[in-house]
């Protein structure tokens, strides 16, 4: 015979054994195990690898705000508070606290000593510069440049306590008018009074004593009590 033998025709490939394909279609990319997330659309990008718990991520899918991270040991957040609310507001209590002893001395001065006179000098400075300090460390606990404007307002409280009652004793000694003629003739002379002692031309040593006394007083309460407010 001519003709070669019959020869069947291929048959197509055939799915592996046990798996069911009535139509011979092919067989579908094996499905991801099972905690791993979603198998990737056709099409799609692959999401990013997530930790179990998490839910995939995709491209353009917004992402989750980072977890909180505490400051390293030993920084702190600004907290400055409001130094120029704190240090006006010293500027009014220390005035308010010069008043009581404005009066002290104008009702009192005809029997005060010089070391009477110098001691509730000395007293009125530590307790103004104490209550601007105290002030100033809740309002502004971290600001240096309050704490130095508490400072400078306690230690004008004390000067003013005592400046404020000498055309007062004028007045009384003599009259308002001539407290006037006084102040028209020698515009310092209550700061003159302050600075001199009694005795003659001498600097009265006790004046820059109390000024030193209430910044000291200030600055020190308002570092301490600023110190222990801690930020939010």
């Amino acid at each position: 015979m001519s003709q070669p033998p019959f020869q069947p025709p291929p048959q197509p490939p055939q799915p592996p054994q046990g798996a069911y394909n009535p139509y011979a279609q092919p067989v579908p990319p094996p499905q991801q195990a099972p905690g791993f997330g979603p198998p990737p659309v056709p099409g799609q990008p692959p999401a990013a690898p997530v930790f179990p718990g998490q839910p995939p991520m995709y491209p353009g899918q917004p992402q989750p705000m980072p977890p909180y991270q505490a400051m390293p040991y030993g920084q702190r957040p600004s907290a400055g508070g409001n130094p120029v609310g704190a240090v006006l507001l010293g500027f009014l209590v220390s005035f308010v606290v010069s008043l009581p002893y404005t009066g002290l001395i104008l009702g009192t001065y005809k029997d005060q000593s010089v070391t009477t006179a110098n001691t509730l000098y000395l007293i009125h400075a530590l307790i103004n510069g104490a209550l601007v300090g105290c002030l100033v460390g809740k309002m502004a606990p971290h600001s240096n440049g309050a704490r130095i404007g508490g400072a400078v307002v306690a230690a004008l409280g004390a000067v003013f306590g005592y400046t404020n009652a000498v055309p007062l004793v004028v007045a009384v000694e003599q009259s308002p008018t001539a407290v006037g003629d006084l102040l028209r003739a020698e515009p310092f002379y209550p700061l003159k009074a302050w600075w001199h002692s009694g005795a003659g031309d001498g600097v009265d040593w006790f004046s820059p004593l109390g000024l030193v006394v209430a910044a000291v007083a200030a600055v020190g309460l308002a570092y301490i009590i600023g110190n222990r407010r801690r930020p939010a």
